[in-house]
């Protein structure tokens, strides 16, 4: 059958041999004739590769959207078999693909599937062959469908398999060439936002297909494709394949060229030393026209660049978002950046090269994990490199079938790594320190030797290349749900009311299962994420006891995850033990934000306290603070500090913050000698009070009105002088401190950025007012020395605040102070009247936003019914109250007369809100199909307000219908 037009096509064009004829050799060069549009007659001859030909109708003057152009570009049209002209004799054998083949536009990993490797490989082209003509011999065995129009033109109606009809849908295709770990990564990560935009895509390395079927496959998706995106690197015009493509989509005018890690000018130099090969010079040329849609990128506009990408594609294929949606505004990263990081440069290079690895696959033989046969991990696997080197050979992978991950992606075990590749990475780290191709990084150090800022320094070097930074504190309570909050940033929603429209009630454990799978489906995937676990406390998860492996999956997709920690060893991975600063960076920080100069005198006194910190960063952070913010000297510092003495009682709390302290007295004198300055004039200043209050509130940015409001309730006598001896003394010496005293005696705002500036807190980007965070060390200090009251007032500052959507995690600290839960047990006792007032403003609004958003199903019952059981305390107090009334002396009646009234209201609002939170457990009940335990609490309920209310009132009425809600559920069953 011979190749001809389609039907749209116009009559007088010239038309082009597609397939050579069967008695031509195979490797004959093909030749295209084009006839420009200023001759008549004439016909112009250009040799190209015999693995394409360019259909005439790219240079016909006609514009895209004529019959012929669109009809190519459409993804919706499906390749049309055409009956052969009747008037012509010469025939070409129909092609078949096998009915094997399958593609989905989802996939993440767009390599056709394919059943035969060939036992040869293709070579790259390397320097001495620039200046050589690719050669057919070069580049693969022969094949006979890589012609570019012959998707549309070249098949019978039986020859075309249903699997192959499934090839037409692509908007655009994305070509890239190279070896380059962050080239695949980059393309992948800009595929798949194409996709979230409900842009079919399909992303492809030709060079790496061993086998022709391979390239059949991807050469009908090129044809299909309205715009093709090219990657295009300096190997690019080193290949003759990127160079097809690039002519291709350039005469068809829908390229967009997307220049990565290189620049026009040196593109332009490679061209000029081709100058022989014409392949090269179309292709430049073709770069140079489509100049409005160029795109460039290096290491630190990734995510720009994506983003302009995905904007201009939209723009010309009229989509419109399918994800935009009315999302609240999240910062990514919890704390400005640090002006005055210094050092760890080392440290961020090994972080760097672990998670970008170097420049070329072959380079980087880590050992992959083996996966069993039949299983994949559909999405989440380490496929950022999509071919492993075997005896020099690349080996082509399949295309997946699957397009959602199964579960054991999600708990997959610890997989060890063989023997062979501990030898591989020994080898590699005597010549270069580095963990390449690692999803995971842990940072291990003492408390206070800048773990946190080096993690902080990375994000902030590095956010381009990621989507997002997502941070999340690792301390063991409040760790699960820093995890499904994560979904708010994410947009997703894991809220037992999305449970509810599945129309299939579902266990409590079900639900929550649910919503973190769907967090880490998220999360774990194509899109590259960076997640900052900082300070993990245990691998042991606080309220199930579950693993670390159960939350957070060993494979992670294209997202990188780095753990600051103090433990040893994290998910069987040797984390980065993090030394001590260098003494020339220990100086800059002792200098301080203003950075003074000193006197030789003065620099050997900033170098005693540089050794009795023992080089400890937050340590040597604060005498910075100290310098710059108080007019004294270096000398006159040490002095003061010098003459404190610690009480002695300071180490005898039982904590296991006692060994850490013991060795670092000296950093407890310059502390106790930071509050004193705080306390200069009189009494306790609103700072030095919010330190105390704050040191009992989640390790997390709190805002400063619930410091302050905290702090209110606090005394303002005394002072932190009793904490140890000498203090008078030493402002003797250092009497110039009393410049920060009155800032101490501002607003609540004023007071929270004082304790900034002297470095016992860092300023958060929260927003909106002013947030802070503590430093763990501030916080140990603080709970040691304040004791019990500033834990009342920071139960006292939460009810008065409130906002469970803003203070969460500090809500939650403050049930735990009231309530205990586990082993530990409740260290503030409220009166009963306080009782039901943080029942009612923040226990049960806590509880409900934790079942209802989150889907803490198990947890929020949990609250409930400590709840439930702690007003059942308050009714036996008030029993037992009436019951000594009852039985005492007139004497003692008389007396107790006055507060009667008082105690029986209390007691009727204890007694109603007890039936608030029956009715609740129930309705929660009810959600997971917990009909019996529900209908139980929801008849006491009842009864109770009956009793209280009458039969006939709103509230006894409400109970009663959820009551007949959970009968008739249970007769369901």
């Amino acid at each position: 059958m011979d190749e001809s037009s389609p039907v749209e096509a116009p009559q007088d064009l010239p038309t082009t041999r597609v397939f050579p004829d069967s008695s031509e050799p195979a490797a004959s060069t093909l030749t295209i004739k084009i006839t420009g549009p200023s001759s008549d007659n004439g016909e112009k001859s250009v040799p190209i590769s015999p693995s394409i030909s360019i259909s005439p109708c790219l240079n016909s003057p006609s514009p895209p959207s004529s019959a012929f152009v669109s009809a190519l570009q459409s993804p919706y049209i499906s390749p049309r078999a055409l009956e052969p002209p009747i008037g012509n004799d010469n025939t070409t054998p129909s092609t078949t693909i096998p009915s094997t083949t399958s593609y989905s536009g989802s996939h993440s990993d767009d390599i056709p599937s394919t059943s035969y490797t060939p036992p040869s490989e293709r070579s790259d082209f390397v320097a001495d062959q620039i200046d050589q003509k690719p050669k057919f011999s070069d580049v693969a065995l022969p094949r006979i469908s890589f012609s570019f129009p012959v998707p549309r033109i070249s098949f019978t109606k039986g020859s075309v398999s249903p699997s192959d009809a499934k090839l037409h849908g692509c908007d655009v295709y994305i070509g890239y060439h190279g070896q380059n770990h962050n080239l695949v990564r980059f393309c992948k990560w800009l595929k798949t936002e194409l996709e979230l935009q409900g842009i079919a895509s399909f992303v492809a390395d030709r060079a790496k297909y061993s086998d022709t079927q391979s390239h059949e496959i991807a050469d009908r998706i090129i044809c299909s494709a309205t715009f093709g995106v090219i990657v295009v690197t300096q190997s690019s015009l080193l290949n003759h394949l990127s160079l097809e493509e690039i002519r291709f989509f350039a005469q068809k005018k829908n390229l967009i060229p997307l220049l990565f890690d290189t620049e026009l000018s040196e593109i332009k130099s490679l061209s000029d030393e081709r100058l022989d090969n014409k392949e090269c010079t179309e292709a430049f040329e073709g770069l140079m026209k489509c100049s409005e849609f160029k795109l460039e990128t290096n290491g630190s506009y990734w995510r720009s660049c994506i983003s302009k990408a995905v904007g201009i594609l939209k723009s010309k294929l009229g989509r419109k978002s399918i994800t935009e949606k009315e999302t609240e505004a999240f910062e990514e990263l919890p704390f400005p950046r640090n002006r005055h990081f210094v050092g760890r440069e080392k440290e961020l290079t090994e972080i760097e090269s672990a998670f970008f690895g170097c420049c070329e696959v072959h380079e980087m033989e880590c050992p992959k994990p083996s996966v069993a046969k039949g299983s994949s991990s559909d999405g989440f696997a380490d496929e950022e490199i999509d071919t492993v080197r075997t005896s020099k050979k690349y080996i082509s992978l399949e295309m997946r079938k699957c397009k959602e991950p199964t579960l054991e992606a999600w708990i997959e075990p610890v997989i060890e790594l063989t023997s062979k590749g501990r030898s591989l990475q020994k080898q590699r780290s005597k010549h270069k320190k580095s963990r390449s191709n690692t999803k995971l990084f842990c940072v291990n150090g003492a408390s206070g030797i800048g773990k946190t800022e080096l993690a902080l320094e990375f994000a902030y070097r590095y956010a381009q290349r990621y989507k997002m930074v997502l941070w999340i504190g690792g301390e063991t309570r409040y760790f699960r749900q820093n995890i499904l909050s994560l979904s708010l940033n994410l947009g997703l929603d894991v809220s037992a009311e999305a449970e509810k429209e599945r129309g299939r009630t579902r266990s409590f454990d079900e639900q929550e299962f649910d919503a973190f799978l769907r967090v880490k489906r998220e999360l774990f995937r194509d899109i590259p994420y960076l997640l900052v676990i900082d300070n993990l406390e245990t691998e042991k998860e606080w309220w199930e006891g579950k693993d670390l492996h159960d939350l957070i999956p060993r494979n992670t997709g294209a997202t990188h995850v780095i753990i600051t920690t103090r433990l040893s060893k994290v998910m069987s991975f040797e984390p980065l033990q993090l030394p001590l600063l260098p003494f020339a960076d220990s100086l800059i920080l002792l200098r301080g934000r203003r950075k003074k100069d000193y006197t030789t005198e003065e620099i050997g006194v900033l170098k005693k306290f540089d050794e009795r910190l023992g080089r400890l960063s937050f340590g040597l952070s604060v005498i910075g603070s100290l310098l710059s913010e108080l007019a004294i000297s270096p000398s006159e510092l040490l002095e003061a500090i010098d003459r404190i003495s610690l009480s002695d009682d300071t180490f005898s709390s039982g904590s296991n913050e006692d060994v850490f302290w013991r060795n670092k007295t000296f950093l407890m004198k310059i502390l106790v000698f930071c509050f004193a300055v705080l306390d200069r004039a009189s009494g306790r200043s609103l700072a030095s009070r919010m330190v105390l209050t704050g040191a009992w509130f989640a390790a997390a940015p709190v805002s400063s009105n619930l410091l302050a409001a905290a702090s209110n309730n606090l005394p303002t006598k005394g002072s932190f002088h009793q904490w140890g001896k000498g203090l008078t003394d030493a402002f003797l010496c250092g009497s110039k401190c009393c410049l920060l005293a009155t800032q101490a005696r501002k607003n609540e705002a004023d007071s929270a950025l004082l304790l900034v500036k002297l470095g016992l807190a860092k300023r958060s980007m929260k927003q909106p007012g002013c947030w802070i965070q503590f430093h763990p060390i501030t916080q140990t200090f603080a709970n040691r020395r304040g004791g019990l009251p500033p834990a009342n007032a920071t139960v006292l500052g939460a009810l008065k605040i409130g906002n469970v959507a803003m203070n969460l995690d500090h809500l939650w600290a403050s049930a735990f102070l009231v309530f205990g839960f586990k082993s530990e047990p409740p260290l503030v006792q409220l009166k009963a009247v306080d009782m039901v007032l943080f029942i009612k403003k923040t226990a049960l609004p806590l509880a409900i936003r934790s079942f209802m958003t989150f889907s803490r199903c198990n947890s929020a019952l949990e609250l409930l019914k400590v709840c439930t059981n702690a007003l059942e305390e308050a009714e036996k107090s008030f029993m037992s109250q009436i019951q000594d009334w009852h039985q005492g002396t007139l004497c003692w009646r008389n007396r107790l007369q006055a507060n009667n009234k008082v105690d029986e209201y209390v007691w009727q609002e204890v007694t109603l809100l007890k039936a608030t939170l029956l009715e609740a457990r129930a309705k929660l009940l009810l959600r997971g199909g917990y009909f019996d335990d529900g209908e139980e609490l929801c008849r006491t309920c009842v009864s109770i307000r009956t009793v209280m209310l009458g039969h006939n009132h709103g509230q006894t009425l409400a109970a009663q219908e959820t009551l007949s809600k959970l009968v008739r559920s249970r007769r369901k069953i």
